[in-house]
């Protein structure tokens, strides 16, 4: 699978994006007289799904996949496209606060560190369900490196739909996310118009 190697804060200047929604410390400075070239219509969608499939890691591929599904279920498709992105099992590792960016979960469940309801997953793009119990595995507990991203990340926000036990390093998928559980700024409509031409 091809990754982008352009660096990361270059990137996130590029698209608009805040490097913290990317679990960063670094802020990105800006000069106030820096001028762009006007984008057209087409431009804006474009910018908009890539900030969203550099933010979760994905593909162009899988992106459009997650679109189609997304037309398919019942709703406003921008915000279940956003949802379905949200159950990745890779993002919820990162919501969950065990690992410190989106790409070291990614990287954790890969390497076999993550159960989902007591078996091993190591497909990042697997999709949680209501109900799922998502946990790190013994061995990674162990892991003085891994319990050191869990105390980091203790002030981090867990969200509603995830019910947390740091203690014994266990989410609970107790909802589906909804809008007001994205914490970055997206207009999804445009990724909808840009999909539907």
């Amino acid at each position: 699978m091809g990754r982008t190697r352009q660096p990361l804060l270059k990137r996130c200047k590029a698209l608009g994006i805040n490097p913290t929604v990317m679990g960063y410390d670094k802020a990105i400075k800006t000069n106030p007289k820096e001028t762009r070239r006007k984008k057209s219509e087409y431009g804006i969608q474009l910018c908009e799904k890539q900030k969203v499939r550099f933010i979760y890691g994905v593909q162009e591929g899988q992106f459009k996949k997650y679109y189609v599904m997304a037309t398919k279920k019942h709703g406003v498709t921008g915000e279940v496209l956003l949802q379905i992105l949200e159950s990745r099992l890779d993002n919820v590792v990162y919501r969950m606060g065990l690992a410190k960016t989106r790409d070291s979960a990614r990287q954790l469940v890969g390497h076999g560190h993550i159960t989902v309801n007591g078996s091993k997953v190591n497909i990042p793009s697997y999709i949680v369900k209501v109900g799922d119990v998502i946990a790190l595995s013994e061995k990674a507990q162990a892991s003085a490196g891994i319990k050191d991203i869990v105390t980091k990340s203790a002030n981090r926000t867990t969200p509603d739909w995830i019910e947390m036990n740091k203690e014994t390093y266990t989410g609970k998928v107790v909802a589906l996310s909804v809008r007001s559980d994205i914490d970055f700024t997206v207009k999804e409509q445009l990724i909808v118009e840009f999909y539907s031409k």
